[in-house]
């Protein structure tokens, strides 16, 4: 074990060691930092590009075109009825005697081709390896006959620890009392059973996440048993039972996951009768809340 971000005496600390440190923080993919003018390609003519200043990473090697300035790529013109990709590269080299590095544009003509023409091959070499070039493809350029059709920038804008702090307090936004769906009914007449019936139901859009569901009423009854219960797309997802010949509360709470999409919810009262009849009162409170966890 050695020590890198601490004094020795002596330079001690290593491009790869720092690359490491990168790799730790960003990962080994390749991106462009948010700096200057994120690398934006300008096309000038048929046979010149131009980068704009920025930054970029790839497996942990950091390389940059300067703040006000730019880079300037050659390209080869395009052939009269044919199509061509060109690829321009991010080239990291070592220097094998005595260990000098650098970064460069190279620009891999493609094979001209009537149609469908091809990406050419670039070297994918690993740093951490110790391996001397290591392509990073930054820009496709595409030909049709002697023009320039389109210049495809191939790397994402890295997210800044801001961009993440930013969307997570928008989602946690997004999520809190969103999806919150509640539902009281009064009936409007005595409705008598001996068997299950449903109350009332509405739509509510689901978004696979968990929620507490809660239902209330209020019953009289001269039967067994009396159940209200909760139907989510036709499955009992939440139930009370009591027993009384009295109107008494029927309460219960259970967790659900509200799929994607379109989901009904329906309130239901059962009764098992070992009487008659049993029945809700006219005027009576029902209803249930489903609130994300």
């Amino acid at each position: 074990m050695e020590i890198v971000s601490g004094r020795t005496g002596k330079p001690h600390v290593t491009s790869q060691q720092f690359r490491q440190i990168i790799e730790g923080i960003i990962s080994d993919e390749s991106c462009i930092l948010p700096s200057g003018e994120n690398l934006e390609p300008e096309l000038v003519s048929n046979n010149s590009l131009k980068i704009r200043s920025g930054m970029m990473c790839h497996h942990g090697n950091v390389s940059s075109v300067k703040i006000g300035t730019y880079d300037e790529v050659e390209l080869t013109n395009g052939s009269q009825g044919m199509k061509r990709i060109d690829l321009i590269v991010n080239r990291y080299t070592r220097n094998e005697e005595d260990n000098t590095e650098k970064n460069e544009w190279v620009v891999i003509m493609g094979t001209p081709a009537e149609s469908n023409p091809v990406v050419p091959e670039y070297t994918q070499g690993n740093l951490q390896k110790g391996d001397l070039v290591d392509d990073c493809p930054v820009f496709e350029v595409h030909f049709d006959g002697i023009n320039i059709t389109e210049v495809t920038k191939m790397l994402e804008i890295a997210q800044t620890n801001k961009d993440l702090s930013n969307k997570l307090a928008e989602i946690s936004q997004k999520m809190t009392g969103k999806y919150a769906y509640a539902y009281t009914t009064y009936l409007d007449a005595e409705k008598s059973t001996k068997t299950s019936l449903t109350l009332n139901s509405i739509k509510a859009t689901g978004h696979g996440r968990k929620c507490i569901l809660m239902c209330w009423g209020a019953v009289k009854v001269t039967t067994l048993t009396a159940r209200l219960s909760v139907y989510v797309n036709g499955k009992d997802s939440c139930s009370g039972i009591t027993s009384s010949t009295s109107y008494v509360p029927v309460f219960d709470s259970n967790i659900i996951t509200l799929p994607e999409g379109e989901n009904t919810i329906e309130i239901r009262l059962s009764a098992q009768a070992n009487t008659a009849t049993a029945y809700i009162g006219r005027y009576h409170k029902l209803g249930f809340i489903v609130a994300e966890l």
